[in-house]
């Protein structure tokens, strides 16, 4: 995993450069400077991570496969997901399917808890000491999850992470808790239990 909180200090100018004709298409379509950092920091997290793992120096270029998830083009056996919030980027990349998700604290919206966590997850975060905490937990399991399965988002994500298809033999999560967001990274297991 690989996350930054430095969204202002660099020189986005001379980032746009160093990035895909397409990733800078993108980043430049947000209207607002600081989520075109955003997204540049995220992609050159990706890069490092590419260049560090398996000694990949090029700009990668994304193919999207159904429900939009995307893939390397030229290396279409390394996975990676990419996320950011207002104070973070993050980057997962693997040998196996993976998906990451960042959510700001401040992001928590009570009013969403009834549409989006089944009755015992509502009683989870209801009864816990930190509600914003525990709702962000397991909303970033469940969107990490799907990132990672690259199935999109239900139509009724409250059962995500407890439908029949979940098998939870079959996913790894390691949640990080930072004083302003909370990051979830999920990951197929090596070993899959059937």
């Amino acid at each position: 995993m690989y996350l930054t909180t430095r969204i202002a200090q660099f020189d986005l100018s001379a980032a746009l450069a160093t990035v895909s004709e397409q990733r800078r298409e993108h980043a430049m379509r947000y209207r607002q400077e600081h989520d075109q950092r955003l997204s540049i920091a995220a992609y050159q997290l990706l890069q490092q991570a590419l260049r560090e793992e398996y000694g990949i120096d090029e700009a990668p270029w994304f193919d999207f496969g159904i429900n939009g998830k995307p893939f390397l083009r030229d290396h279409p056996d390394i996975y990676f997901s990419l996320s950011h919030c207002h104070e973070a980027a993050a980057c997962a990349i693997g040998n196996r399917p993976v998906g990451i998700d960042v959510e700001s604290l401040n992001s928590y919206d009570e009013s969403l808890i009834p549409s989006t966590m089944n009755d015992d997850e509502q009683a989870e975060i209801l009864s816990s000491p930190n509600p914003p905490l525990a709702f962000l937990r397991l909303w970033t399991m469940k969107e990490s999850y799907l990132k990672t399965t690259g199935e999109g988002i239900p139509n009724d994500i409250r059962t995500v992470l407890t439908s029949p298809s979940f098998n939870p033999h079959l996913y790894q999560f390691r949640t990080t808790i930072y004083p302003k967001f909370v990051c979830t990274l999920c990951q197929e297991t090596e070993i899959q239990i059937l």
